[in-house]
């Protein structure tokens, strides 16, 4: 626990672990920790489930007092990882109104701000990186359903085997039975003079 910080320690099941990665995390990594997941038409489009929070993105709120209102990212604190959107406040007892500041965690992106070339990139990157992965995809499952199917041959095979050699085996107990009855048959049966 000496370092300032290290990418190892999330994984970490002790709160206070967990405590001071968020603390003392860089930069780029708070930004990855201030994603938004996606809605259901922009998880389609893009191929991913969240996407870090930009201004300007349009939000719904998902959870708490102001559940089911949407609006645009007005400001980013990275510092404290929270997330004030315009055109909702709260009004003090003296009447002066101040932002309200949401986890990003509580939140849903329902359309992205796009200004960015690098941020189309990067929800590009995936689209692109998946599109060859399907295809082979296609290619690999054509002979894995060869292979099922001859699995289940075989299996059935092996089955009826089985069968034969229980029938066989059967038989042979039979057989073995029939000649044990008649050895004792022939002892007790009464002698002829």
């Amino acid at each position: 626990m000496k370092q300032l910080f290290s990418t190892q320690w999330n994984a970490s099941v002790q709160p206070r672990k967990q405590r001071k990665y968020l603390v003392n995390a860089p930069i780029h990594i708070r930004h990855q920790i201030l994603s938004a997941n996606l809605s259901k038409e922009l998880r389609k489009k893009y191929g991913k489930r969240s996407f870090p929070l930009r201004k300007g993105d349009e939000i719904k709120i998902m959870v708490g007092e102001f559940r089911k209102k949407t609006g645009k990212v007005d400001l980013i604190d990275i510092k404290d990882y929270r997330v004030t959107i315009e055109g909702i406040q709260r009004t003090k007892k003296d009447g002066t109104k101040i932002k309200v500041f949401f986890h990003p965690s509580n939140l849903q992106i329902k359309e992205l701000n796009l200004d960015d070339k690098k941020r189309k990139e990067a929800l590009e990157r995936k689209l692109i990186a998946k599109k060859p992965t399907q295809s082979s995809d296609l290619k690999k499952s054509e002979p894995a359903a060869k292979a099922k199917k001859e699995i289940v041959v075989k299996n059935i095979e092996s089955k009826k085997s089985e069968s034969t050699t229980k029938k066989t085996e059967s038989n042979i107990k039979e057989s073995k039975k029939q000649s044990v009855k008649s050895k004792e048959t022939k002892k007790h049966a009464p002698k002829k003079k």
